[in-house]
C-alpha cells in the first residue's frame, strides 16, 4: 500500500472541505465525496439534501440523504467526524492511526444511522424535532404510510476518511469489508387498513481505499459483480451460443422475479450509463404494463428481451445443464425499460409470476476498457428500439470537450492566470504526480476555486438557462443535457463553436455560480439549507430576464471575465434575489421535502410566473442592475 498516495487523497479532500475561514466542515467534506460515488455509479447525482442531525444521547446521526432517480431507494449519508482531523506531512509515519481493521469499528458508526431510521419509521422522532429543522421532512416521510410504501430499499453510506487494512502482513495491506444486507419489517396502517412491509437495508463503507481506487480508474465505473448464488440463492440456466477467443455468448430465459430482485438490489447501477441517463424509470411503459396486467404469459412473445454484457462469468455444469453462478461488470445495455417496468409493476401490485423474459448475455473475455465500451456503445446504438436513445458521446474523448481542454491550456485571464479543466477523472492528480517536486507550485497555481470537472462543467453551463430543476438533479442527466446543447443530435455540422469567446463566457458563468454559492453561505451563517436548489433557480431567473427575454438585453458576461469576479452592487443585488428565491422555493413547493421537489419543472413554472418575482424584477434596483449589466 502506498501510504503517501492515500495520505494525499485524504489531504486534498480535507483542503477542499474547508469553509471561508479555513475550518473543516462535515457537509463540505461530504460534498467532496459524492462526485467519487457518482463516478462509481453508487448514486445518481452528486447532489444531496443537507439535513445534518446528531443526537448524542440516543446515539443518532445523519448528515444528508438523497432519493434515487426511480424513487424507490433512500440513500443516507453518514460522516464519521472522528477522522476529519488534518495530518501534517511529518506525521505521515503515524498513518496507522487512521487505519481500521475491525468490522466492529464501522458497525458502531452504522448503528447511529440505522437507529435513526428505525426510530423515524416508528414515529418516535416526529415530536422531538422542530418543524424548522431540515431533517423534519425526512423524518415525517419515513413515518408516513406514503414514505413506507415508496421506499423499498434504504442504503446507508458511511463516509470515513480511514484506510481499511489488514495487519496480517509486515505492513498494512488494503482490504474490503462487506456488510450483509438486513431487512426491516414494518407494520403500518393506511386508510384504516393494517399492512405489513419488508424494507431492504444495505450498508457500505466509503473509505480512502474506495476514493483512491476511483481516482486510479480515472473515472471508469466500479465493476458491478452479481453473484446470483450468494445473493439470491439461485443460478441462471443458460445455453452457450458462442465461444470465441475474446468473446462468449449465452442465451437464457429469466423469470420476472429474477429481474425484480436484481433491480431491487442494484437499481440503476444495472443499466449502462448512456441508457440510464436517458430513460425514465418511474412507472412502466404503457404497452409493457398492459401486457403484464392482461397477458403476462405472452410477455416473452411480445418483448424484445434483454442484452447483458459482462467481462467474466462463473459457469458450471450440473446434470448436463449449464448454469451461470455470477457475472462480473454486469450491465444491462438493452432492456432497461423492461427491467424497470417489471419492478414497478410488481411494486404496484401486479402479479408477475407468469412473466418470463428472453436474455442474451455477452461476456467479453480479456477485453480492454475501450473494447468493452465499443461493444456496449454498439449494442445500445443498434438494439435499443423500445425507447430511442440519442447517439451522444458522453465520454471525455468527446471532440467538444477536447477543444475546451485545449482552450483551458492556452487561454490566460486578464490577471495572467489559467483555469484547469479536468476533462478525464484523475487528470489533475496525474499532473501532480508527474510534477514531482513541483507539485506544490501546481497546487498553488490551480487552487480548487480555479478547477472544474466535466460534470461540474455541465452543471455550470446548464444553469444559465431555463432548466434549474434539471441542474438540481445533477449526474449524467445534467451532463447529457450539456453535451446535447453543444452537439445537437450528435451532428458535428451543427455543433456550437467552441472558441475563445465561448470559453471566456463559460469561465464567467462558473465565477458567477461559485460567487453566488459564497453569497448564500454555508453552515450556521448560510441563508438556509437549500443552496444547491436556490443557486440554479436564481441563475435561471437572471437568465429569463436577460438572454432569455425577447425584449431584454444580453447579460454582460465579458464584464465578469475582465474583472474575474463580481462588483459590489451586483453582489448585493444577488443577495436579495437569492433570499427571495429561497423563500419562493419553500412557498411554492407542494412537498415539505424542498430539495426533492426542486427537481420538478412544476416548481420552476410556479416561481417564474409568481407575483413576488414580477414585483421584484420591476423595482428600481432591478431595473438599474439589469441596465448596467446587459448589453
Amino acid at each position: 500500500m502506498e501510504i503517501e498516495e492515500y495520505f494525499s487523497c485524504r489531504s486534498d479532500i480535507l483542503d477542499d472541505g474547508k469553509d471561508q475561514d479555513g475550518f473543516i466542515q462535515q457537509q463540505e467534506v461530504l460534498s467532496q465525496i459524492l462526485p467519487y460515488m457518482l463516478d462509481a455509479k453508487l448514486v445518481d447525482s452528486e447532489d444531496f439534501n443537507d439535513v445534518y442531525y446528531i443526537n448524542k444521547v440516543d446515539g443518532l446521526k445523519v448528515n444528508g440523504y438523497a432519493t434515487n432517480e426511480s424513487g424507490e431507494r433512500l440513500q443516507l449519508f453518514l460522516l464519521d467526524e472522528n477522522y476529519i482531523d488534518e495530518i501534517s506531512p511529518d506525521e505521515i509515519s503515524l498513518f496507522e492511526k487512521w487505519c481500521v481493521s475491525n468490522r466492529s469499528d464501522y458497525e458502531k458508526q452504522f448503528k447511529r444511522t440505522s437507529n435513526f431510521v428505525t426510530q423515524a419509521i416508528k414515529g418516535h422522532l416526529v415530536e422531538k424535532i422542530q418543524d424548522a429543522d431540515p431533517v423534519k421532512a425526512l423524518v415525517s416521510q419515513l413515518s408516513s404510510p406514503e414514505g413506507i410504501e415508496q421506499f423499498d430499499v434504504i442504503e446507508i453510506f458511511l463516509i470515513s476518511l480511514t484506510a481499511t487494512v489488514s495487519f496480517k502482513s509486515t505492513s498494512p495491506q488494503p482490504r474490503t469489508i462487506h456488510f450483509d444486507e438486513d431487512k426491516i419489517k414494518i407494520s403500518y396502517s393506511n386508510s384504516g387498513e393494517k399492512l405489513q412491509k419488508e424494507m431492504l437495508l444495505l450498508r457500505r463503507v466509503i473509505d480512502l481505499n474506495f476514493i483512491f481506487n476511483v481516482n486510479a480508474s480515472r473515472g471508469n465505473r466500479e465493476p458491478l459483480v452479481v453473484n446470483f448464488q450468494k445473493t439470491f440463492n439461485y443460478c441462471i440456466e443458460v445455453i452457450q451460443a458462442a465461444n470465441e477467443t475474446k468473446f462468449e455468448s449465452y442465451l437464457c430465459v429469466l423469470r420476472a422475479d429474477v429481474l425484480f430482485d436484481l433491480y431491487r438490489h442494484y437499481s440503476s447501477r444495472l443499466l449502462e450509463k448512456n441508457v440510464r441517463s436517458f430513460l425514465q424509470f418511474v412507472g412502466a411503459n404503457k404497452g409493457l404494463r398492459e401486457t403484464l396486467r392482461n397477458e403476462p404469459e405472452k410477455f416473452i412473445a411480445y418483448n424484445n428481451g434483454l442484452t447483458i454484457t459482462a467481462t467474466n462469468a462463473q459457469v458450471f455444469t450440473r446434470k448436463k445443464l449449464l448454469y451461470i453462478e455470477s457475472l462480473e461488470d454486469f450491465q444491462i445495455v438493452n432492456g432497461g425499460q423492461t427491467t424497470a417496468s417489471i419492478y414497478f409493476a410488481k411494486k404496484d401490485g401486479l402479479d408477475i409470476s407468469k412473466v418470463k423474459v428472453m436474455a442474451k448475455i455477452n461476456v467479453m473475455k480479456k477485453s480492454s476498457d475501450n473494447e468493452l465500451d465499443e461493444l456496449i456503445s454498439n449494442v445500445s446504438k443498434y438494439s435499443n428500439t423500445q425507447s430511442r436513445v440519442s447517439n451522444v458521446d458522453l465520454r471525455s474523448r468527446n471532440p467538444q470537450l477536447v477543444k475546451l481542454k485545449a482552450l483551458s491550456n492556452s487561454v490566460v485571464t486578464p490577471s495572467g492566470i489559467k483555469w484547469f479543466f479536468e476533462r478525464a477523472k484523475g487528470e489533475f492528480n496525474t499532473s501532480m504526480r508527474i510534477a514531482g517536486r513541483n507539485k506544490i507550485r501546481i497546487k498553488k497555481e490551480f487552487p480548487p476555486e480555479r478547477r472544474f470537472s466535466k460534470e461540474l462543467l455541465g452543471k455550470y453551463y446548464s444553469a444559465w438557462g431555463e432548466v434549474p430543476y434539471l441542474v438540481k438533479k445533477g449526474g449524467e442527466k445534467n451532463f447529457r443535457h450539456f453535451i446535447e446543447l453543444l452537439s445537437p443530435n450528435g451532428d458535428t455540422a451543427e455543433n456550437i463553436e467552441i472558441d475563445r469567446q465561448f470559453y471566456e463566457d463559460l469561465i464567467a458563468k462558473i465565477i458567477l455560480f461559485r460567487q453566488m454559492e459564497k453569497i448564500y453561505g454555508q453552515g450556521k451563517l448560510s441563508m438556509g439549507q437549500l443552496r444547491s436548489a436556490v443557486i440554479p433557480y436564481t441563475l435561471s431567473i437572471l437568465f429569463t430576464h436577460t438572454d432569455g427575454c425577447e425584449n431584454g438585453g444580453k447579460f454582460d458576461l465579458g464584464r465578469i471575465w475582465k474583472k474575474e469576479g463580481l462588483e459590489d452592487d451586483l453582489i448585493e443585488y444577488l443577495r436579495e434575489l437569492l433570499l427571495l428565491t429561497n423563500e419562493m422555493i419553500k412557498k411554492y413547493s407542494l412537498s415539505d421535502d424542498y430539495g426533492e421537489y426542486s427537481k420538478k419543472p412544476e416548481l420552476w413554472s410556479s416561481i417564474r410566473n409568481s407575483s413576488e418575482l414580477k414585483k421584484f424584477m420591476t423595482t428600481d434596483d432591478s431595473l438599474k442592475i439589469l441596465k448596467k449589466y446587459t448589453i
